[in-house]
């Protein structure tokens, strides 16, 4: 971008300013660096801020975890139900959740919870249900092959309507980075566990 965010180029696509302008993103955070989730939650926070429908749909994380931006977000739900202010709010694990430990199901039960964790976010998008998704750690689903993702990339290139949608998670498949209008990479410097420190409240939750 350059300076006052004025585009560097203007593409001949035929597009009034306006219509450039308020286009749909597919986004998506990557990277072996923190603030993946973190930065899309921010980003929940500012479309709420607008009145926007978020849906957060969290994919790999145990569905017992309760991190602390969906108490935030949630409470921002009730206060929109009573108040009017800003937009509504859902939050859905997928299924029983997954942990790093792979404990509390199978594989194929694993599997089952994304794929249809993943059908159901299609419905949603077909009835242009939120304006903003967060679909949080869907890079895994996609790496594990719990989700076909020619058919991800499909069904979110041709969305209807004005959904924004989040994809977070490491190594994302190029096929989606392809597909993504705005991609950010975060690449790790340092980190407090390379030092022998566990997540902290606040920090991590």
């Amino acid at each position: 971008m350059a300076p006052q965010g004025r585009p560097v180029a203007v593409p001949d696509d035929g597009l009034t300013t306006r219509q450039r302008r308020n286009r749909p993103l597919l986004a998506v955070h990557t990277g072996d660096g923190k603030g993946k989730s973190t930065a899309a939650f921010g980003l929940a926070l500012r479309g709420w801020n607008q009145g926007w429908r978020i849906g957060v749909f969290q994919f790999v994380k145990s569905a017992r975890w309760r991190i602390g931006e969906q108490t935030v977000l949630e409470r921002l739900g009730e206060l929109h139900a009573q108040t009017g202010e800003g937009g509504p709010v859902e939050w859905h694990k997928m299924g029983s959740g997954w942990s790093w430990s792979r404990r509390g199901g199978t594989a194929e039960d694993h599997a089952a919870d994304a794929a249809e964790g993943w059908a159901e976010i299609r419905r949603r998008l077909a009835a242009e249900a939120h304006d903003l998704y967060v679909l949080d750690e869907f890079t895994y689903p996609m790496q594990w092959g719990w989700v076909d993702v020619d058919e991800v990339v499909e069904t979110l290139a041709q969305r209807p309507g004005r959904q924004h949608v989040v994809v977070t998670g490491r190594r994302a498949d190029p096929r989606l980075v392809d597909a993504a209008d705005l991609v950010t990479e975060m690449a790790k410097v340092k980190h407090p566990m390379d030092a022998g420190q566990k997540g902290q409240r606040g920090i991590e939750w």
